[in-house]
């Protein structure tokens, strides 16, 4: 094998032996050099042989930094793709334990600069990419979160259909309740629940683009006045107990963990006695990190979501609960996720082309090792994905067969199922 690269001259001989460790096979070529079997069903070509120490030493989100920006280029299927760098990462969990210090820092610098200016920038760069770049592989009701897989054989616009059905489910929706859904997105719950179980619904958003994208949709649909959605922050939200249900969905992961229990003592604020709370969001794979490391968190916080934090549900549910609320269920949908985003991974890449006529070539590949990454992620339990049902209790002890219940909740989930 020739190297090329004489001033680490082990360096091209470690990454050969790594290469032979994997299960699936991977080729490597650089400037001068190359690795791996010909025959292999991936390639990556650097064109900066500085790519090889972060190859070598498990630092797959500088990796993926590099193809953003241009300095390799990777062919072959991104299931193959992620196999192979799940293989040379580790660990990242255990790798994205911060020292006590970094934490306290990072825990100030929330509290200090995590404002509601910034958390609207924050959102803006995700959301307000492109809604057409979105439309390309998101379902036809562009719901961006995890769907539920009920059967098998679901389709994701099957899948998500099932995954809103069984939100409104859980939160026992029904005609003129009134739902506040924070963080609404594209409208996809806000305009089910509204259409499907007869309720009256506000959602809140910091996105422009899914702002007038929903306002749109409720014209059409002859909801006004039944349905409204504003650009807001949550947090300005006014009076108290004003709602029967509150839904918040791929949102919390944008709160922060130093404002946790804020967050979730505002739902409590918001919600009536007696009201229930359903939060899904994505949660840390294990109980110390503060991020995936081998370089994936710093990726994500760069090009996809800045400013998210994640943490474990443990620690979620001790927040919920310090905000005055009763956890009543939870459920791990991390299986699901996974798939959710294989299919998104998969509609992208059939559809790149169109993508990259719609937006810029950075974001298209920004995206591609997002949608991969998170999947391999999920796929290996470095991440997961709760759904947590909460009330606010009202102090009333029911009689007769509800007896000891602070909030009018079934004794059986058996609700939930159909």
């Amino acid at each position: 094998m020739k190297t090329g690269f004489r001033f680490v001259p082990d360096l091209a001989t470690l990454i050969d032996s790594r290469l032979a460790q994997l299960p699936h096979p991977l080729a490597l070529e650089w400037p001068g050099g190359r690795a791996g079997s010909a025959s292999a069903p991936v390639r990556l070509r650097l064109h900066d042989p500085k790519a090889l120490a972060w190859l070598a030493s498990g630092q797959i989100g500088q990796v993926a930094d590099a193809y953003v920006r241009g300095q390799l280029e990777i062919e072959g299927s991104l299931h193959d793709v992620m196999a192979s760098a799940a293989e040379l990462v580790g660990d990242p969990v255990s790798e994205g334990v911060a020292v006590p210090w970094r934490r306290w820092l990072q825990r100030w610098r929330t509290r200090l600069f995590g404002h509601p200016r910034r958390d609207a920038e924050n959102i803006r760069f995700h959301y307000d990419v492109s809604d057409d770049f979105f439309a390309l592989w998101l379902d036809p009701l562009r719901v961006y979160s995890c769907a539920y897989y009920r059967e098998a054989t679901m389709s994701l616009a099957q899948a998500q259909q099932a995954k809103l059905d069984h939100i409104c489910r859980k939160l026992r929706l029904a005609p003129g309740q009134c739902l506040l859904d924070v963080g609404a997105g594209w409208g996809g719950l806000l305009l089910w629940a509204a259409e499907h179980y007869g309720v009256r619904a506000l959602g809140v958003t910091l996105s422009r683009n899914q702002h007038a994208h929903v306002n749109r949709l409720i014209d059409e649909k002859g909801l006004r006045g039944r349905v409204e959605m504003r650009l807001l922050d949550y947090r300005e939200l006014s009076g108290t107990g004003g709602f029967d249900r509150i839904a918040s969905i791929g949102m919390f992961e944008h709160v922060g963990r130093s404002r946790l229990g804020d967050y979730f003592a505002t739902l409590g604020r918001l919600v009536r006695p007696g009201g229930l709370i359903l939060n899904h969001g994505i949660t840390a794979g294990g109980t110390a990190n503060d991020q995936l490391g081998a370089g994936m968190g710093d990726y994500i916080d760069k090009y996809i979501f800045p400013g998210g934090e994640l943490e474990h549900v443990s620690r979620v549910t001790l927040s919920l609960s310090q905000g005055g609320l009763e956890l009543l269920d939870a459920e791990n949908l991390r299986p699901h996720y996974a798939r959710t985003l294989w299919d998104w991974s998969d509609a992208l890449e059939a559809r790149i082309d169109e993508a990259r006529a719609l937006t810029s070539e950075a974001t298209v590949r920004a995206y591609r090792m997002y949608l991969a990454g998170c999947a391999m992620s999920f796929e290996r339990g470095w991440l997961s994905l709760y759904q947590l049902l909460a009330a606010r209790p009202d102090g009333r002890v029911e009689q007769g067969p509800m007896r000891g219940a602070q909030t009018v909740y079934p004794f059986s989930r058996a609700y939930m199922y159909r």
